[in-house]
């Protein structure tokens, strides 16, 4: 099938149906506020167009139900519960609970979300982690009517992947292509569940590859279509029109807020990323270990360019290698500019982060380098990238508290540190004020922007150490005892 006459076609048929529907309810208006008339004949009232033929030029009109028909099966409704408790200071109070023992004192919040079949045997079903997240009950809806209750097998908070498991027979799987094969201008189709509106298709065109920088999200390598994506989408397929999976629909951009609907800024996960991540979920026991360079860099002012002789302020200034890393081994140094990845451009400090974000342990990465005006390529193979550090391990101070890096979104947004995400009762560093959920920004340790600076500054600890925490959204400084 030929792109051309396809879109051509298609742009005709979508141009005769909003003509037909306003010539149709013009006709509607005018015959109720019209003077009466003497009856036309019916054959007067329909437009000689009311009907497309069944072909033009020989040619059968294009149609994607054929390819919608083998794949819809594949999309599948997810639907959580949560029992969330419900704060009231009065439900602590015995004679309040007495007086009024009927007050539910938890509710169930419900969502609803989509998911694709991968794996027909196996019963694996990709979708979202925003969608299941904190889900105390998964259930899935196919597209032939069943309910089945699913698995937690595993998720990635950063990539917003998750992998869920049905144990049910006859099911159609999807197969998935590769997404680096997309270009701008490609034809996809979504398929989901918009607003609770179930087996939902919308089409469009791929508007743009690798679309990142988009502050509040994770790793990002998205796929921009404008293919209607809604509430309700979220881990849905979107497809090319042989029938693969190309993206995991998981967001749409509205400055508006996602309730006021779509506007043709719909984003979705490549295929590739997905792949990747589900494999390390089912080799890891759910979970993503991810590579490190072992570096922290900063974005460039023009000043700083000038200095370093660069033509423009692009690129991650390298301000600290941290020992025993990747980039240390590598031959890093800081005063490096890093431009490139692997052949793809690196921008900015978030660029090459973002990058490094999305490659699993032992990979290998030539990097593009500036230094002292020249050009070199240096290559640096991933180690791996600590999940969480002990306050015991780092100083006596800070015992009874887990350290570990900031979520995605969270580093998305502007903000560097690392995340308290455990403290013990009469721990330490309970006694010294810390709490689950503070994040540290900075201390008098050492400049940090992640868990392995936070770490490296501990190998000397320092005689008097005060944190600047954020809690709550206010900001303050504790002297640690």
């Amino acid at each position: 099938m030929r792109p051309l006459p396809t879109l051509l076609t298609l742009s005709l048929a979508a141009a005769f149906g909003a003509f037909a529907a306003t010539g149709l309810h013009e006709w509607l208006d005018n015959r109720a506020e019209a003077a009466p008339l003497a009856p036309a004949p019916v054959a007067s009232l329909v437009p000689a167009t009311a009907a497309l033929p069944a072909s033009v030029g020989g040619q059968p009109l294009p149609s994607l139900a054929p390819m919608l028909q083998q794949v819809m099966p594949a999309v599948v409704s997810v639907n959580t519960k949560q029992v969330v408790r419900v704060r009231n200071p009065f439900f602590n109070d015995p004679f309040f609970r007495r007086l009024f023992p009927d007050i539910p004192q938890e509710r169930i919040n419900e969502s609803l979300g989509s998911g694709v079949i991968i794996d027909a045997a196996k019963g694996y079903v990709l979708t979202n982690h925003h969608v299941i997240e904190n889900a105390d009950d998964v259930q899935v809806t196919l597209a032939d009517g069943r309910t089945v209750k699913a698995e937690f097998l595993g998720s990635d908070a950063d990539t917003d992947i998750a992998l869920i498991r049905i144990p049910a027979d006859k099911l159609t799987a999807i197969q998935l292509a590769d997404s680096a094969q997309l270009r701008v201008g490609d034809f996809v189709v979504a398929i989901g569940n918009p607003f609770g509106f179930t087996q939902t298709v919308t089409s469009g065109i791929v508007s743009a590859v690798g679309r990142s920088g988009i502050r509040g999200l994770g790793y990002q390598n998205f796929i921009q279509t404008d293919a209607s994506i809604n509430p309700g989408n979220s881990g849905g397929a979107l497809v090319d029109l042989q029938g693969r999976l190309v993206g995991i629909n998981t967001a749409s951009f509205n400055p508006q807020g996602s309730m006021a609907g779509n506007i043709g800024l719909g984003l979705a996960i490549p295929s590739n990323m997905a792949r990747s991540v589900v494999d390390q979920l089912l080799k890891n026991n759910g979970v993503v270990i991810r590579g490190t360079l072992g570096l922290e860099t900063q974005n460039l002012s023009a000043q700083m360019a000038q200095g370093l002789g660069l033509e423009s302020a692009r690129g991650a200034l390298v301000a600290r290698v941290l020992p025993g890393s990747a980039a240390a081994a590598a031959g890093l140094q800081p005063g490096d500019v890093v431009v490139g990845a692997n052949g793809e451009r690196v921008d900015s400090a978030e660029a090459l982060h973002n990058y490094e974000g999305l490659q699993p342990v032992g990979s290998a990465v030539t990097l593009d380098v500036h230094r002292d005006g020249k050009s070199l390529q240096l290559r640096a193979v991933l180690k791996e990238q600590a999940r969480a550090a002990g306050g015991a391990a780092l100083d006596p101070r800070l015992d009874g508290a887990t350290f570990t890096d900031l979520p995605e979104s969270l580093r998305q947004s502007g903000i560097s540190g690392v995340l308290i995400s455990e403290v013990k009762r009469g721990s330490r560093a309970a006694q010294n004020g810390l709490a689950s959920g503070d994040v540290i920004v900075a201390a008098s340790a050492g400049d940090f922007s992640d868990l392995a600076g936070w770490r490296a500054n501990f190998t000397r600890p320092p005689q008097r150490l005060v944190l600047r925490i954020v809690r709550g959204g206010a900001q303050y400084d504790v002297l640690v005892r």
